[in-house]
């Protein structure tokens, strides 16, 4: 489903944006703004002034002003929405924040620290009528789309499976997480799933480990097993301590479907074996979404389109929340040891979110909906058409 936002008007101006985070994704946010020429930076948010004025004269804008309080700042330079690419723990307040004061949010995966607090500003877009966009900037993949098109022209998909292997020494607090690879990145291939497959996760079965020679505190390998809606199941399997023929940060991809295989090493083009003699080929040459940019730039440009008048972009927040949730139910299952449905975790991160709940026109959104699962996937939705 796709539509418009209330806040949204056919406007080519650029858009005015205030950075909210000024650390090292920050520092790239920042280049690709600037980089823009459908928006401009008129504002840096961070606790850390000094940090903020350093990022700005490095990339040549020291003129952009700099304070530690969102709202005053969008309000003193008359933003027109928000980026925010803080910590996870911080999303929810200053998205919260920024929407209840009537700008539009990018903000960084994931949505929030937790699933309870995704849907908290789910329920405030709806509150609101302001965008709530997440940046799943490595779904911004033409070459991922094209693993799309090929998994439609395929027929019914049978198992989608994905393997990460990489080594990164990232040293600070990814290196003592409790749960390094499904907390911090896993959620990149899950997001990618859900759309190769147009499917939704219903169930999982998850087990991490710490391989002996691991420098992680925490579990730095995990194998996923996802049912999803449709049937078909999606095996993930990944290590952030396995040196070695690393894969691309994208994984490697293998879909077996109805008609035949399709093989993507998350770099080059996707590769297709078609039993009917080529179709899936033919059926997918002309890609079922047009190409906006790559990465994090291809998320600036589906939220500038989506604010212009467009229709609602890959990675707002209903569509978004699912992501999260294969995360959060992946942890359950590896600590349960054993199978998690999904809606499960939903609903009991609905009760969660209406106990925080704080204002009263959030909480009443939160308890109108008639499911959590009928409220995310009936709003317009992270998977596009």
């Amino acid at each position: 489903m796709t539509g418009t936002h209330p806040h949204q008007t056919e406007d080519s101006s650029p858009r005015r944006l205030l950075l909210v985070g000024a650390g090292g994704m920050g520092r790239a946010w920042l280049e690709t703004i600037l980089a823009e020429p459908r928006a401009e930076l008129v504002g840096v948010v961070d606790l850390d002034l000094e940090a903020a004025r350093a990022a700005l004269a490095a990339a040549g804008a020291a003129q952009v002003p700099v304070r530690d309080d969102v709202v005053a700042l969008a309000e003193r330079t008359a933003a027109d929405a928000v980026v925010d690419v803080t910590v996870p723990a911080a999303h929810h307040r200053i998205t919260t924040d920024a929407l209840l004061a009537g700008y539009p949010v990018l903000g960084e995966k994931p949505a929030a620290a937790t699933v309870p607090e995704a849907l908290s500003l789910a329920a405030a877009s709806e509150v609101t009528g302001r965008l709530f966009m997440v940046s799943q900037s490595r779904s911004f993949n033409p070459r991922l789309f094209r693993l799309r098109d090929h998994a439609r022209a395929l027929g019914t998909a049978g198992v989608l499976s994905t393997e990460f292997f990489k080594a990164p020494h990232f040293g600070g607090f990814r290196e003592q997480m409790a749960h390094p690879l499904l907390v911090d990145m896993a959620i990149h291939p899950f997001d990618a799933a859900r759309l190769v497959l147009d499917a939704e996760p219903v169930s999982v079965y998850c087990e991490e480990h710490n391989p002996p020679w691991s420098w992680y505190a925490g579990d730095a390998a995990a194998t996923a097993l996802f049912e999803m809606t449709g049937g078909a199941r999606f095996a993930y399997t990944g290590s952030w301590c396995s040196p070695g023929r690393e894969t691309s940060w994208n994984g490697s991809w293998r879909l077996s479907a109805e008609h035949g295989t399709a093989l993507w090493d998350g770099e080059t083009e996707p590769e297709v074996e078609d039993v009917r003699g080529g179709r899936a080929a033919d059926d997918a040459a002309t890609p079922t979404r047009p190409a906006v940019g790559e990465g994090i730039a291809g998320s600036l440009a589906a939220f500038l389109d989506a604010l212009a008048g467009g229709p609602a972009p890959m990675g707002e927040v209903h569509g978004n929340v699912l992501s999260l949730v294969m995360v959060e139910a992946a942890v359950e299952s590896s600590a349960r040891r054993g199978r998690v449905m999904v809606d499960e975790i939903l609903e009991r991160a609905l009760a969660k979110a209406l106990e925080a709940e704080v204002r009263d026109d959030v909480r009443a959104a939160l308890a109108s909906w008639p499911s959590v699962r009928r409220a995310l996937t009936g709003a317009p939705s992270a998977l596009p058409g």
